[in-house]
């Protein structure tokens, strides 16, 4: 699996990353997923290195509600 690298900032959140890297701020369970070293909280501190996993456009759609699709 491809991934990206990311340096956080102060007062980044997981939804913000989402919300970034794969324009649904409700796709961050798969930053958590991938980040099992990092404590889950509100805000992340600055300087955590993250593990961003790339994903095709379909497998992002396929993970829509049907509503959304």
């Amino acid at each position: 699996m491809r991934y990206l690298e990311h340096i956080t900032t102060e007062g980044e959140r997981w939804d913000n990353l989402a919300w970034r890297y794969y324009g649904d701020a409700l796709a961050y369970e798969r930053l958590i997923a991938a980040n099992p070293h990092v404590a889950i909280t509100a805000v992340l501190p600055s300087g955590v290195r993250l593990i961003i996993p790339v994903v095709r456009a379909t497998q992002a759609t396929t993970e829509l509600a049907p509503w959304l699709r």
